[in-house]
């Protein structure tokens, strides 16, 4: 049986309404592809302490968890992953990837135009048409 994992992760919006893309280095696993920025949900954490946890801890920046908006289950080739999207404000902070090749803000319905990971996509569609 996979090992099932679940990451959460952020889709922060900006003053101007734009959404935080990263670009997955080619050092990560699944390179060159944009996703949410994200992290694993640790044992005895909410949804809110871990995306709050994970961002500032990956991009120096504090954010405010505001709700769910997708959940969705991929499979990769050794593992599942349950990948919990949530909508966040920019609180205080300029994010700054440490891991990331970029960080790019995007007008919501030009999301579909980057190459994202698979587990990313349902959210990215959902957003495009909001």
């Amino acid at each position: 049986m996979k090992k099932i994992i679940t990451v959460i992760g952020a889709i922060i919006e900006n003053e101007n309404k734009e959404i935080l893309c990263a670009l997955r280095s080619p050092k990560m696993s699944l390179p060159n592809h944009w996703e949410f920025p994200s992290g694993k949900l640790e044992k005895g954490e909410g949804y809110k302490e871990a995306v709050e946890r994970e961002i500032k801890e990956q991009l120096n920046c504090s954010i405010e968890f505001i709700n769910v908006v997708k959940y969705n289950t991929q499979e990769y080739h050794d593992f599942m992953m349950t990948l919990v999207t949530v909508k966040c404000k920019l609180v205080s902070g300029i994010p700054n990837s440490k891991e990331h090749s970029k960080l790019l803000w995007l007008n919501k319905e030009y999301l579909p135009s980057l190459k994202w990971i698979n587990a990313n996509i349902p959210t990215v569609d959902l957003l495009a048409v909001q």
